[in-house]
């Protein structure tokens, strides 16, 4: 017996090892049999990751999985997605792994298909693409049955966590399944077969661009006969649900030549009037479990015809409700004196003559009643609408009846009662002749809050008139925070806002008594660094819906620190921008001008702007206006007016005043009425030490003007002449914003201001023409305003002077040497009138003695007349005088 025990404990062990073993021996084999079969049937690009070959996991049948499918077009969808697969599970009999290309087909029992995709397309020339099957000569055998390839014996299927999604380009249609779990249970051999499935997805379902289902939770249990001779396939016993409405169905589908035949009857099982809420999306239905109805509701169609290229079956469907009413149990109000009457119908089989008529959509709440219908033509092309509303509804109560979350809070009356009548394309295009509107509408008390805004926006009061061809804002009478606002003006499109994505458009004039910059803007916006150095994560945006131009006036207007008064201009906004025309205000006691523009439309917001003051208050302006304290930093030293203009561009932080590392242009500035108070700024105490002859509590700058550019934080100053008594100034240098200096400052200074030594020299001089030296002194400021740094060549320049003037000196007593000479020169030369005959015949004869000298003729005339030697030696004498030779003594 034990022996007996151990054979088959060892055959068992032996068999269990072939189970696990053969996979690795067949691995290869798998391998190869699955990409020929492909390559041979598939005309696409497919690929997986790898195969896998268990005889465990189903036995005793053998199972092969394919890790990450994935099947990719070839022309003309080349490089598109048809198919994907995360894992694709294959159960066949171990027999059917040993078949050659020349054996019958492949047969698989069971298959199980997780995370996958499907994408379906027909473009607008009618190609599909999955149409991927290779046609071969020899598909069709003499007995007509299919030869080579895999064939299905399927006792069940499953689907898990899947997605497919079919788009036909050529009716602009769209069909999207999203978490699909899908099983079955059949065998698809026979004739005849029975298929029973269980389905749950959500649904989405939109033709030209509009959702008739909107990822509607859609659940079925089917059971379907298959007549795959006559490929006709009826429903029998089939339950589904759309949302939580359950739907009993019948009838069939059969696939005929030019398309499909459809035969297909629907209803509701119930009547209560709970089976409508439960159509409503579980999102917004919530537990309807709580919630008490009365009434009845129904809802039946049939759909009827072929589906080809130029036909649609005939459709009848009819959703009715009489005095209906309900109340959820844990909120305060009921909705009673429901009545829907709605139906959907097409009568020829063309698509364009399907209609929707909603006869009567009435109900109440409170002492509120709101009454409406509607009717929507030419659906698949230019959609007539023709729509009535009339009644009273408490915004507010919608929260208080039905339990749906609001993203916002809303509270006020609206009251309505209009007729309308438009075509889409009317509103796409704005042909206004084709827009017909009548009626008014009107909100009072009406809040908005939403975490987008700072404050709730309340509207007191606002009306607006339906006029064909016009809509009028008649009032608009609102509050935020610390603003008020109070408009009126016209509106082009406000349907095509409201029905089709289009921009609003209009012109308001905008009338303000206090408006706060700051109540528009996230919390916390305001506070941030005028220098910081990086764009915050999050910035406003001009909303990319408005196309409109607004005349605006507000008494007064708060801007981070500022306030402006009387501020008038218009603005146009459109295109995510803001462009600003004849904007002016009073500030600082005097005027201010804008004009420029702000862009918001890229990731970091932009401005350039030109702004003109006049009569500026210098020492407020510069002071609580970070721009003008960043452009001159020693500003405070100053008082009086100011007229400026400047040009400047840039990037703009999340509170909307500019990011100073960005901001480039330039500026002109002109002093009036101007005093110098320079202990209020160290600088001027540092170059008053430096330079004593300054006092700079003296310095007038009236009618002073300078030029500055800036750029990359980079103030620079453009040259420019202050003159302090009659010393002239030349100024020029840059700054950052960050205060560092990097100027000089050329002082023409006179030679009277330079000390005692200097003067002393002046004096001895005592030429009128020395008065008027100047010379060159050179400030260098560095560091910056709050730790200046200040350096002179003062002590080089007064040295340099001194020399200047002791050389003068000498030079005047050289010019004196030269003037006796030319005197005694002079009365040598007879230039002076003898006193007596005497001296008259000794200047001759002096005169003849220098003739000779000059002539080098050195010879008297006559031997005779000795008596000439004597004045001779006198001129030699005083010419050696002269030129400070002395005579030798004998």
């Amino acid at each position: 017996m034990k022996k007996k025990l151990k054979i088959i404990g060892l055959s068992l062990l032996i068999l269990l090892a072939l189970l696990i073993a053969s996979p690795f021996i067949f691995q290869s084999q798998i391998k190869d049999m699955v990409r020929r079969y492909i390559n041979d049937n598939v005309n696409a690009k497919v690929t997986f990751d790898d195969v896998n070959l268990s005889f465990i996991r189903s036995f005793p049948q053998a199972n092969v999985t394919l890790d990450n499918l994935m099947i990719t077009n070839v022309a003309p969808f080349e490089n598109d997605t048809l198919a994907k697969a995360k894992l694709v599970s294959l159960d066949m009999s171990v027999k059917e792994l040993f078949k050659n290309a020349d054996d019958d087909p492949i047969i698989i029992n069971s298959v199980n298909i997780n995370e996958a995709l499907v994408n379906l397309i027909t473009d607008t020339e009618g190609n599909v693409n999955w149409d991927i099957a290779k046609i071969k000569d020899n598909l069709l055998t003499e007995n007509n049955t299919t030869s080579k390839g895999f064939t299905f014996d399927i006792e069940d299927y499953t689907i898990n966590n899947s997605a497919f999604n079919y788009l036909d380009e050529s009716v602009n249609t769209k069909f999207k399944i999203t978490n699909l779990n899908h099983q079955g249970n059949g065998r698809f051999s026979g004739e005849l077969s029975e298929l029973d499935t269980k389905t749950e997805a959500n649904v989405t379902f939109s033709m030209d661009d509009i959702e008739y289902l909107s990822n509607n939770f859609v659940k079925l249990d089917a059971l379907i006969d298959l007549d795959i001779p006559n490929n006709t396939y009826t429903f029998k016993e089939n339950k589904g649900f759309v949302n939580d409405l359950p739907l009993e169905f019948k009838g069939y589908v059969k696939l005929i030549e030019a398309g499909q035949e459809i035969d297909i009857s629907f209803e509701n099982p119930g009547s209560s009037f709970k089976d409508f809420l439960a159509v409503i999306p579980k999102t917004y239905a919530k537990n309807l479990d709580n919630v008490s109805t009365t009434g009845n509701f129904k809802v039946n169609g049939l759909i009827k015809g072929e589906v080809t290229e130029t036909k649609i079956p005939t459709q009848d469907i009819n959703i009715v409700s009489n005095n209906a009413s309900f109340k959820f149990d844990h909120l305060p109000k009921r909705v009673e004196n429901i009545i829907i009457n709605a139906e959907v119908k097409n009568e020829t089989g063309i698509a364009d003559d399907t209609y929707i008529k909603l006869n009567t959509l009435n109900f109440k709440i409170d002492q509120d009643e709101f009454k409406s219908s509607a009717t929507f033509k030419n659906l698949t092309k230019n959609i007539l609408v023709n729509a009535n509303i009339d009644g009273v509804l408490n915004l507010e109560n919608l929260t208080k009846a039905y339990p749906v979350e609001l993203k916002n809070e809303l509270k006020g009356i609206l009251k309505a009662k209009l007729n309308t009548s438009f075509d889409m394309n009317a509103l796409e295009t704005n042909a206004y002749e084709r827009i017909k509107n009548n009626g008014t509408m009107s909100v009072s008390n009406f809040v908005f809050s939403s975490a987008d805004i700072v404050n709730p926006i309340n509207i007191s009061n606002a009306s607006i008139n339906f006029n064909p061809g016009t809509i009028t804002l008649d009032n608009f009478v609102a509050t935020t925070g610390k603003t008020d606002l109070n408009a009126t003006g016209t509106i082009n499109n406000l349907l095509g806002f409201l029905l089709s994505d289009q921009k609003l458009k209009g012109n308001f004039k905008v009338n303000s008594n206090t408006f706060v910059v700051s109540d528009f803007m996230m919390e916390g916006g305001s506070n941030a660094p005028v220098n910081q150095s990086a764009e915050p994560a999050t910035s406003l945006k001009i909303p990319a819906f408005l196309d409109c131009t607004i005349s605006a006036d507000a008494k007064t207007v708060h801007y981070d620190n500022l306030i402006l008064k009387d501020v008038k201009g218009n603005l146009r906004i459109a295109d995510e921008k803001a462009q600003l025309n004849n904007v002016t205000s009073s500030i600082f006691d005097g005027n201010l001008s804008l004009e420029g523009i702000v862009d918001t439309k890229s990731e970091k917001p932009t401005f350039s702007m030109n702004l003109g003051a006049k009569d500026f208050n210098i020492a407020q302006s510069f002071e609580d206006l970070n721009l003008l304290k960043a452009l001159a930093p020693i500003t405070k030293a100053l008082q009086g007016k100011l007229n400026s203009s400047i040009n400047l561009s840039g990037t703009l932080g999340d509170d909307f005043t500019p990011l100073l590392n960005t901001i480039s242009g330039d500026a002109f500035a002109e002093l009036l009425t101007t005093t110098f108070q320079p202990k209020n700024e160290q600088l001027f105490s540092l170059l008053e030490s430096k330079l004593n002859f300054l006092d700079f509590s003296k310095l007038d700058l009236k009618d002073l003007k300078t030029k500055l550019s800036f750029s990359n934080g980079q103030v620079t100053v453009k040259p420019f002449d202050i003159k302090y008594k009659d010393i002239v100034m030349t100024v020029n240098g840059s700054h950052t914003f960050s205060n560092t200096m990097n100027y000089q400052v050329v002082f023409d200074v006179p030679a009277k201001y330079l000390g005692s030594d200097v003067n002393k020299l002046i004096n001895k001089i005592n030429d009128p023409a020395v008065n008027n030296i100047t010379i060159p002194v050179t400030a260098t400021i560095s560091g910056n305003t709050t730790q200046p740094k200040v350096q002179t060549d003062l002590t080089s320049g007064v040295k340099n002077l001194t020399n200047q003037l002791i050389e003068i000196e000498k030079q005047k007593l050289i010019n004196k040497g030269k003037d006796k000479l030319t005197d005694v020169v002079g009365d040598i030369l007879g230039g002076n009138k003898p006193k007596d005959s005497t001296n008259t015949q000794n200047n001759n004869t002096v005169k003849d003695v220098i003739g000779g000298i000059l002539s080098g003729n050195n010879k008297p005339k006559d031997s005779t007349k000795t008596d000439s030697v004597k004045p001779k030696d006198q001129v030699k004498d005083v010419i050696n005088g002269l030129f400070g030779k002395k005579k030798k003594k004998e």
